[in-house]
């Protein structure tokens, strides 16, 4: 537990939403105290990055590049990073469990990055592991030179591209990934 950090994105606009996703709620629990739930899983350590929080378990920072979209977010959390390893998740994926993340962690040891594929063949980028050093510096390198894509990132270090086979048989893994951007997203989720 000690070599990771979770951190939750949560400083986007929420435009499409219309209010700040994090605090939406499931099952009376705020999403981004769900998904803090499910980091404590592999870690001791949960930072909120871009908001504050009344939640005394989490800690809270800043994004160092503010209005960067999410590569911004996950240079703050690398930057804050005191491990070896941050597992970052955006505050949107309110459905990710700690077996996902142990699958993840499992996964880990000749990598710099380790990504999942969701179950439509896209990377999920914003919940993945990454290592702290390398990833920080080619973070910093992209924002740097004016680019903003979470994909770049890690097609500049050498990342484990996880497929959805080797998750589906994980309990709820049809749900890992699902996105609440708007309130359609929303009251689907809701009414599964």
């Amino acid at each position: 537990m000690d070599q990771i950090e979770g951190f939750i994105l949560a400083g986007g606009a929420s435009s499409r939403m219309g209010t700040d996703k994090s605090q939406l709620l499931i099952d009376k629990q705020k999403f981004v105290d769900r998904i803090a739930q499910a980091l404590f899983g592999v870690t001791s350590s949960v930072t909120v990055v871009g908001s504050k929080f009344e939640n005394p378990s989490l800690r809270s920072v800043e994004d160092v590049y503010p209005k960067w979209g999410a590569l911004g977010g996950l240079h703050a959390a690398l930057a804050a990073c005191s491990t070896e390893w941050a597992l970052i998740v955006a505050c949107d994926l309110p459905f990710v469990t700690p077996d996902l993340f142990i699958r993840l962690k499992e996964l880990r040891e000749e990598y710099e990055a380790v990504v999942p594929i969701q179950p439509d063949n896209r990377p999920q980028p914003l919940c993945a592991l990454y290592r702290t050093d390398p990833c920080r510096r080619h973070a910093t390198d992209l924002i740097k030179g004016g680019r903003r894509r979470p994909l770049e990132l890690l097609e500049t270090v050498n990342t484990r591209w996880v497929a959805f086979s080797e998750l589906e048989q994980l309990e709820q893994s049809r749900r890992f990934f699902v996105n609440i951007n708007t309130p359609q997203d929303y009251d689907e989720a809701i009414s599964q």
